[in-house]
């Protein structure tokens, strides 16, 4: 068996195993269909105590997982995630720390909720992990539940907002937010949160960062708290993550 053979398949097992992990670690809800029709309210992230992973330079290996496409085509099916939305997922959830325990379902709850992966509007989620067309949140201007975030120079290049920030791309990231925690998800030398692959990656290492024990109930609502700060959305991503857990355990 070739090297990457062995690699992908050694993934591929890996993140199937973590999948099973998360549905036996949390109380279960019947799959529901989830409303994204209700914006929620972002807030500032927290400064990590490490800094953000530098982006390898544009050519140079950078050691990404390939996941085996068997497992990746098998579970697209079965979860109702679109084929690049999973392969983010599940590579981001190979990348970071095993001692976090995250599972791939967890992102993909995050996925759904923040733009049903990429898809929200009736966009389509491409190959490489961009969406047909750039998402963008509201305002952050103060208004109703939402924070008041102003735009600087640089944020506003993300979304052409000079006033005021909004949250960016299919997992919904503040430029600041991405400033501390913006990844290279798929090795190819461009950390943008527009791409689901480094935006998964980011995520992933942003729930893992303050050590919540994600094998229990309340370490894992705690992890998607500081995701969000809001209850419903913890519930929301719950649903989502534990269907998509549940749909490909059989």
């Amino acid at each position: 068996m070739s090297p990457a053979r062995l690699i992908g398949l050694l993934a591929a097992l890996l993140v199937a195993v973590a999948g099973l992990g998360y549905l036996a670690s949390l109380t279960l809800l019947a799959p529901a269909e989830i409303d994204v029709s209700q914006q929620q309210a972002y807030v500032a992230a927290p400064v990590p105590a490490e800094a953000a992973a530098p982006v390898a330079p544009a050519g140079e290996p950078v050691g990404v997982p390939v996941v085996d496409a068997g497992w990746l085509a098998t579970n697209a099916e079965a979860s109702g995630v679109p084929e690049p939305a999973l392969r983010a997922y599940a590579t981001a959830q190979l990348r970071v720390d095993k001692s976090c325990s995250l599972g791939w379902t967890t992102l993909a709850g995050i996925g759904w909720v923040e733009s049903q992966h990429g898809t929200i509007g009736d966009r389509v989620l491409q190959a490489d992990g961009h969406s047909s067309s750039r998402i963008l949140g509201p305002a952050l201007d103060g208004s109703g539940s939402f924070a008041a975030i102003p735009a600087t120079p640089e944020s506003t290049m993300w979304h052409g907002n000079d006033r005021w920030d909004h949250a960016v791309g299919p997992m919904q990231f503040i430029p600041t937010t991405w400033d501390i925690w913006g990844s290279d998800g798929d090795g190819d030398g461009v950390s943008d949160p527009n791409d689901l692959d480094d935006a998964a990656y980011a995520a992933a290492r942003y729930l893992c960062a303050d050590g919540h024990d994600l094998t229990t109930g309340q370490g894992w609502a705690d992890a998607i708290f500081s995701y969000n700060h809001a209850q419903t959305y913890v519930d929301a991503v719950h649903s989502a993550a534990t269907a998509y857990a549940e749909r490909t355990s059989r």
